[in-house]
Formats: C-alpha cells, sequence, structure tokens
C-alpha cells in the first residue's frame, strides 16, 4: 500500500486502487501479487514509471491482454505495467501497407481496420479480441497461417520501447529493409519484456486474399496422416494454413465437426489454401492430390459460412478437449517437419508411462504441435503425473532436434528448461545480453533465464480448465 501510495502521489489516477486480480494472471492459471498495478496513457508515461521504479529498484513487469499461457505476465511483487491505455492507432497509410499502432492496441481492432481498406494483418495469434499488439511481439505469437505468413515478428519492420532506466529508444521503423547495425529489433521481438518495454511498433501489411478456401483431408492414423502432410510440404505447395489433430484430438471435436466425421478416421490435415479466386481453387486442387492418397474422407467447403464453420470448430477445439476430463496439460514443442511423427507417437507413450491420454495438435506444417495431456483439475495426483510428462516431452522435442517453445515463450512455466535445449556457452550469452539491457534485473525478472519453477507450483497451475 505504501508504494502504491507514492506512485500516485507521482502518475494521480493512472495508480489503481488495490491490485485487481485480473492484473495478476493470465491465462495459464498461475496467479501472482503485486505491489501497485499503473495503467499509464503514453509512452512517455511508461518511460516515467520505468524510470521512477528503477531508481528505486523496484521490478517492474509489464502486461498486455493477459492471453499468455506460460505465466509471461505474472508478478512476483513490485508494480504491473499495463498497457492498456496505448490504444492509438498513430498512422495508416494503406496505399503504403504499413500500420503503426500503439503496443495497447487489439488485434482484432487491428485486423478490422486493414481489412476495410483491403488489406491484412497476416499474423493470427490467438484470442485476438483480448490479446494486444504488444504482447504479440513480446511474444513473437504465431498461430495456423505461420506456414505461409510467418509469425509475428515477421510483420514487424520497427518498434518503439522503453529500456532501463527508463529512455524511450525507437529501432527501425516505416522501413522494410534495415542492415546498418545490430538487428535490436529482433532481440527485443520475444525477449518477454526482459529487455524493454514495446510501446508502438509499425507493422507490415499484406493485401487481403480474394478467396479463402480450407481442406479437411481425413486419414486412417498418424502415420497415413504425417505421409500426407510431408507430401504437400514435398509438393513445393504453399498453404496458408496447414494444421494436424491426431486420434485424440479428433476424438474431442468429433461431435462438432461440419459435415461429420468418417468412421475409422483417425488423423485430420486442415490446411487452407488462399490467394486470387484461380490461385486458391489451384492450391486447394494440389492441396488433395498431395495431401490426399488413401484419405479416408475431403471435406472442402466452398461457401462463405461453410469456410467460417470450419475455422469456428477448429477455434471452438480447446473447449472441446477441455470438455473431455475437465482439464489439459499442453506444450507448444517444435520438432524439425520430418520427425513429426514420432513426435506425435512419442506423446502417446509418454502419456501410457504416466497413465495419461496424451493428446498431439497443432501447426505441424511449421513442426509446431501443442502436445499435452489430459487431466482432471481437482486430482492431485494427476497433475503430479502430468508434471512429470510435461518434463517427459521437453526431453522427447530436444531429443528429436527440436525447441521447447514455438509461439507461446517461456514465461514462468518453462522456467530453467532453456538449458536443455541450448549449450551453456548460448545461455551465457543470453544472461549477458539480460545484464547489458537490464543491469538491476528489474524487468520481468524471474522470466525467460530463471530457475525451474518448484515442483508444487506446477502441480498447482498445470490444469488449465
Amino acid at each position: 500500500m505504501e508504494l502504491e501510495q507514492q506512485l500516485r502521489a507521482e502518475f494521480g489516477d493512472a495508480v489503481l486502487a488495490g491490485t485487481p486480480s485480473e492484473y495478476l494472471s493470465d491465462v495459464s492459471r498461475l496467479s501472482g501479487r503485486a505491489d501497485a498495478v499503473v495503467l499509464p496513457a503514453t509512452a512517455a508515461e511508461v518511460a516515467a514509471v520505468v524510470r521512477w521504479s528503477y531508481d528505486r529498484d523496484v521490478p517492474i513487469v509489464p502486461r498486455g491482454g493477459g492471453t499468455g499461457v506460460a505465466g509471461g505476465a505474472v508478478p512476483d511483487g513490485g508494480v504491473v505495467l499495463a498497457l492498456d491505455r496505448l490504444d492509438r492507432v498513430r498512422s495508416f497509410e494503406p496505399e503504403l501497407w504499413r500500420i503503426e499502432v500503439e503496443a495497447g492496441v487489439r488485434t482484432a481492432r487491428l485486423q478490422q481496420l486493414v481489412r476495410e481498406s483491403g488489406l491484412m494483418f497476416a499474423p493470427d495469434p490467438g484470442a485476438t479480441e483480448q490479446s494486444q499488439i504488444g504482447g504479440n511481439i513480446a511474444t513473437n505469437a504465431g498461430g495456423p497461417h505461420a506456414f505461409k505468413y510467418g509469425v509475428v515478428g515477421d510483420s514487424v519492420t520497427g518498434i518503439e520501447a522503453v529500456l532501463a532506466p527508463g529512455e524511450l529508444v525507437s529501432v527501425g521503423g516505416a522501413i522494410r529493409k534495415d542492415v546498418a547495425g545490430y538487428d535490436l529489433k529482433r532481440l527485443l521481438i520475444g525477449s518477454e519484456g526482459t529487455l524493454g518495454i514495446v510501446t508502438a511498433a509499425w507493422l507490415k501489411l499484406v493485401p487481403a486474399p480474394e478467396a479463402v478456401l480450407p481442406v479437411a483431408i481425413f486419414h486412417r492414423g498418424t502415420r497415413e496422416g504425417c505421409e500426407g502432410l510431408l507430401g504437400i510440404v514435398g509438393s513445393g505447395i504453399v498453404p496458408a494454413a496447414l494444421d494436424v489433430l491426431d486420434a485424440e484430438t479428433l476424438a474431442c471435436g468429433r461431435a462438432s465437426f461440419p459435415g461429420g466425421v468418417p468412421d475409422g478416421a483417425r488423423f485430420l490435415i486442415l490446411a487452407e489454401a488462399d490467394g486470387s479466386h484461380d490461385e486458391a481453387e489451384r492450391v486447394r486442387a494440389e492441396l488433395i492430390e498431395a495431401g490426399g492418397a488413401g484419405a479416408l474422407g475431403i471435406h472442402a467447403p466452398r461457401a462463405r459460412e461453410s469456410v467460417a464453420a470450419l475455422w469456428r470448430w477448429r477455434a471452438g477445439l480447446s473447449f472441446a478437449i477441455l470438455a473431455r476430463r475437465g482439464g489439459v496439460v499442453t506444450d507448444d514443442i517444435v520438432v524439425p517437419l520430418d520427425r513429426v511423427e514420432e513426435a506425435m507417437n512419442g506423446t502417446l507413450a509418454i502419456g501410457r508411462r504416466h497413465g495419461l491420454i496424451g493428446i498431439s495438435f497443432g501447426h505441424a506444417g511449421d513442426g509446431n504441435l501443442h502436445s499435452g495431456f489430459l487431466v482432471a483439475p481437482g486430482d492431485p495426483d494427476e497433475l503430479e503425473r502430468a508434471a512429470g510428462a510435461l518434463d517427459d516431452l521437453i526431453e522427447l522435442a530436444v531429443g528429436l532436434g527440436g525447441s521447447i517453445s514455438g509461439e507461446h515463450g517461456l514465461g514462468v512455466l518453462k522456467g530453467g528448461q532453456l538449458a536443455r535445449q541450448w549449450s551453456p556457452r548460448a545461455i551465457a550469452l543470453h544472461e549477458e545480453i539480460k545484464r547489458l539491457f537490464d543491469p538491476k534485473n528489474l524487468l520481468n525478472p524471474g522470466k525467460k533465464l530463471p530457475g525451474p519453477l518448484p515442483a508444487g507450483e506446477r502441480m498447482r497451475v498445470a490444469a488449465r480448465s
């Protein structure tokens, strides 16, 4: 309360009364504590709050929409610096395919605004109604359409950010090419607020496609489905999205799939063709030919309503998974494309070892799988076994030459796990970069390179329900 009063004397109504619970947790269900919550209205005010906090050795936890699933915005004391009020569009030049927005602009608002001018912000991270551009940049968020269009960072040409001890700087800008110095922009992208706080960004836009044609290809099992996946990629086709669902995941969503699921289907390839009408039709046909050999069924709607229904089904899949047992523990691992089948089979084997149902689905065209285990949230024994299964899952991903995260970041829940993927020297370089940007370790401390989260805490937050 004393810290809150001191901040209010300096920043007035930007400091909230108390620490509302909605600013202390994210989708991971991990809940933290804070001494104060501040909602500055300008980038200059963000810099002033950071300067005030840095002078007094007070930790600062930046926060976007709270849609992260790794605990990246969960505080452990100090000041929560929420960017909700930085929600202005500073510049929009549709004829130049670019826009500059502040960090608090919600993803859905940005997408709607540019679409009205015939353009598209190509990345499509989840929870668009709540997620904010600053948070998307901080985690370098992905999504189904990353296969063709890349992750959020690939659409960022410039960043304005507050760096310690409270200085507003800009790197890049309204330019498409810049190799003049070290790529500080890329360092800030995906840094989860540990190196600086993004306050605004220049974003690259692309023309919206005339046509969008999804293709759902049902296969008998994982082997056949992954052969179809590799057939699509190996043929040189560039779909906008290339997702897969294994048997257990498909079983969760079977009842609500538009058009019905063929008998015996235990694997789904969900792809999308886009572009001009002719191009989308061509790619659609190529997807069916390359990925549909031996398929049990193909659902390839053309009508706008049917296309929307299919993607609504995909968007609601996580709810269908939760309904199966009440909770799920997942991780967003990445493996080389030719190891996807091993990763999916390995997830099932890990589940069996721990007495759990394993699932795998996600953006397999990028090798990015949301693999995990179904649990009953109120069962401590299952949660403990799930924590062990997640450890094995990370070991599986690294053993296959992959990564412990593809789009969700590390946050708190993957604390200490980077050392299982990278060499000691690479970890040391990470630590040196952190010290250079944040010598007092006050910017989102305990994230990106912390020690492991205690087992008891991991059990407590593991099941998302």
